[in-house]
């Protein structure tokens, strides 16, 4: 299984003196001269970084445009189940049971809807068949990964944590890593779960790809190349595991750098493509894509050598 393909980053005019009176000589400044702050860095997350790679138009429309999206059914279950999942970790591993991450699904939907009410949205007035169908679908996807992994054996190192790394000098790459192992040796295993179904060759690629970038991450902070990169698909309950290399990851490393470069050529030249494939299915933007014989909006004006900054996918968004 190989997906290779990804990206990397005012002197004020001081007024005019006044005239000083004849004889007088200006006061010696006692303040300390200020370190000019380093220019801020551009930022590239793996789902942006995947948008591009799937089409240029489609990474415009979320990180340029910010253009809103309404979640679906999917993503706010994948939301719930990691969310979950991370607060079954927090339990004694003898109470990490099946029954446990059940009783887990209503007040993590509760808390989930309190901080974001427009997830309220997803199912219309009355309907109380529709939310009750959600949590009871949220809770057949714990049964698939309680039959691949036992979590009473576990002790996860991080779990839903945001790392970061900088690239070529100039790129700041992060994303949210839904869990780290790390066995006694020191060695490191990436999990990351899925709540669709086992992957079809686009999804598998993207789903790798984004794993890569996390290996990337931790090789560059840590000097660590992890020893597994496993993905969990939970509607199957399987397991997809892959092992990088440190080879594999400076490549990689590349594929990100040269990526980034040509999302500021596009930036430069305010030209996003599209690049239809079956994926547009999914798509949220058909009514502003030319494939579909819709208008982009006016490019966004930005202050110039303002860098592309750009916020990671939460988890579970990407399923």
């Amino acid at each position: 299984m190989t997906a290779e393909t990804v990206t990397t980053q005012a002197v004020p005019v001081p007024p005019e003196s006044s005239a000083l009176p004849e004889g007088s000589a200006p006061a010696e400044s006692s303040a300390a001269p200020q370190e000019a702050s380093p220019p801020p860095l551009a930022t590239l997350s793996p789902s942006r970084a995947a948008d591009f790679k799937t089409c240029p138009l489609l990474y415009r429309f979320r990180s340029i445009d910010r253009l809103p999206e309404r979640a679906t059914v999917e993503q706010v279950r994948g939301t719930l189940v990691h969310a979950v999942l991370e607060r079954l970790f927090d339990l004694p591993a003898a109470q990490r049971v099946p029954a446990a991450a059940e009783a887990l699904v209503a007040p993590e939907w509760e808390r989930l809807v309190t901080e974001e009410p427009e997830l309220a949205e997803l199912f219309a007035d009355g309907d109380t068949a529709g939310p009750a169908e959600f949590l009871e679908s949220a809770r057949g996807l714990l049964g698939g990964y309680f039959a691949v992994e036992d979590p009473r054996r576990l002790e996860p190192a991080e779990r839903e944590s945001l790392i970061s790394a900088v690239v070529d000098d100039q790129l700041l790459i992060r994303g949210y890593l839904d869990r780290l192992d790390v066995s006694p040796d020191g060695a490191l295993r990436v999990v990351d779960y899925k709540t669709g179904g086992a992957p079809r060759e686009a999804f598998e690629a993207r789903a790798l790809f984004q794993l890569k970038f996390y290996a990337l991450v931790l090789w560059r902070t840590r000097g660590v190349v992890p020893r597994v990169l496993r993905l969990l698909y939970l509607k199957d309950a399987e397991i997809c595991d892959y092992a990088p290399d440190a080879e594999e990851l400076a490549r990689f490393e590349r594929t990100v750098v040269a990526l980034w470069r040509a999302i500021e050529q596009a930036t430069a030249a305010r030209d996003f493509r599209p690049k239809p494939s079956r994926l547009c299915d999914w798509c949220s933007h058909q009514e502003r894509c030319p494939s579909f014989g819709g208008t982009p909006p006016p490019f966004p004006e930005r202050a110039p050598g303002a860098p592309a900054a750009e916020a990671p996918a939460a988890p579970g968004v990407d399923d």
